[in-house]
């Protein structure tokens, strides 16, 4: 199949979460299926010169925003087979960062627009567009609307993913004259949102497969807590709306010979990772003590990814014989909170409020317990990367946590992490506590880190998902 995936951000290229590391991947694995893939992005001018000097322009045309007339250059870059476009303009992307402008809905219309421009100007036989998240939510309504007098689009299938709820594209309903939208389509069954033009629940209502990246978020959403009041609509749909699960890049993250940490080990042989653990604690400022149990987070320091259970249980936390280490920015509350426990238990705590990738592979390899009690997580990266390296998450069940994290059974000697249930801050204690009595038996947690290490989480199972699903939409059996 031919398929055109769409993103606001792609790694290596231009980067902010965890969209990037799908749209970096999950197009390669497609390829590996037998599909010809092509990405498409913004041309944002943080994308460094070492890829620009690769791009090759292929093709210039103009958008129509209501009286302007905008000027699209479409570069090309290729690599690994992959063919990745970037759409110019300066005026919209050369920016000091991807999101955040006062004019992101002005922005993102004209990319959606261009993109759907660009499948005909360059005459991309398409039979599938993969839309991502609110900044490219009008893209399947675009194609259904040309569709009806162009028969160039009439056959193109679209799904739409969310990675996230939260973030809508919400603007005043002046934006729907700049995109050339009709108000036919300005209804509660439609784009409307509270008198706004909602970008997400365009892309919900007017694709033809709605996916979200794991199976248990994809129920979640259904239902008010998670639903950040799209649960009706989303409900309405829910008949196109299925779960896939990420995964990750097993060559990037792969301690047998990842190149930011400085021992490797596998799980055949898994000896090293210890020293990994003593480089950790060195360079962390922590005692060197190999008995010692390290836990640790790699997140941003947000509400959201339940650092307030954390807050209040953590001075009784470290009054077990442990160490805790925590890399990553957020809220000020939070990396205030980190700094003070820093202060009071030196021994015990180390906070590095910054982020930096080849310090978090070292937290990765190094530490022995990675945290991860989110209040939602759609699917999470970072449980994936741990067990990857043998570290053993304890998580809360709540989306993707609660799909790939499989529960330790004491009696079976079965699983892969921990697990909690209730947004509770004593449940969370509790589970680290028994992380911890686990960790005591040295057989048992070495079965249980051999297990992590096994779990399969790349993008074979994935892409293979959603080649399912793209040949049921093209066979018209959905």
């Amino acid at each position: 199949m031919k398929i055109l995936f769409v993103a606001s951000e792609m790694a290596p290229f231009a980067k902010t979460g965890g969209l990037a590391d799908v749209a970096g991947s999950l197009p390669f694995a497609l390829q590996r299926e037998g599909h010809q893939v092509s990405v498409v992005l913004p041309l944002y001018s943080k994308i460094g010169e070492n890829f620009r000097q690769k791009m090759k322009k292929v093709k210039e045309f103009y958008v129509d925003l209501d009286w302007r007339r905008q000027y699209a250059g479409i570069y090309l870059y290729q690599e690994d087979g992959l063919d990745v476009y970037f759409i110019d303009n300066e005026y919209y992307f050369h920016r000091n960062a991807l999101y955040g402008m006062y004019d992101d809905g002005e922005r993102f219309v004209f990319f959606n627009k261009a993109v759907v421009h660009m499948i005909k100007e360059l005459d991309l036989e398409t039979d599938i567009v993969h839309a991502n998240d609110w900044h490219t939510g009008l893209i399947p309504l675009y194609i259904r609307d040309f569709g009806k007098g162009d028969q160039y689009y009439k056959n193109i299938k679209t799904v739409f993913t969310i990675h996230n709820l939260k973030y809508q594209g919400i603007f005043p309903p002046e934006i729907l004259g700049l995109a050339g939208i009709s108000t036919d389509y300005f209804h509660e069954e439609g784009l409307k949102y509270y008198e706004m033009v909602n970008f997400m629940k365009a892309g919900i209502v007017y694709c033809d497969a709605l996916t979200t990246v794991s199976q248990s978020y994809a129920q979640e959403i259904k239902y008010e807590f998670y639903g950040e009041s799209l649960q009706g609509i989303i409900r309405r749909h829910e008949y196109k709306l299925m779960g896939i699960v990420n995964g990750i890049d097993y060559d990037l993250y792969n301690p047998e010979t990842d190149k930011r940490i400085p021992y490797h080990y596998s799980v055949e042989d898994p000896a090293d990772k210890a020293k990994n653990k003593e480089v950790l604690q060195r360079s962390f400022g922590l005692p060197v003590n190999e008995d010692v149990p390290v836990l640790s987070m790699v997140s941003r320091l947000v509400d959201m990814k339940g650092l307030d259970l954390v807050r209040y249980i953590l001075d009784e936390l470290l009054q077990e014989d442990i160490q805790v280490v925590v890399l990553g920015t957020g809220e000020k509350e939070y990396e205030d909170m980190f700094r003070h426990f820093q202060w009071k238990y030196p021994d015990k705590m180390s906070a590095h409020i910054y982020f930096n990738e080849e310090e978090a592979h070292l937290v990765y390899a190094g530490s022995d317990i990675f945290l991860m009690p989110s209040m939602a997580e759609p699917c999470g990266i970072s449980q994936l990367i741990a067990l990857r390296y043998g570290t053993v998450p304890v998580v809360r069940e709540a989306g993707g946590l609660k799909d790939t994290v499989i529960p330790y059974n004491e009696f079976t000697q079965e699983g892969t992490g921990f697990s909690f249930s209730n947004y509770n801050a004593h449940e969370l204690l509790h589970t680290i506590r028994r992380a911890l009595e686990v960790y005591s038996d040295k057989d048992s947690w070495d079965g249980l880190v051999t297990r992590t290490m096994k779990a399969k989480h790349d993008w074979e199972k994935s892409s293979k998902e959603y080649t399912k699903l793209y040949n049921t939409l093209l066979h018209q059996r959905w």
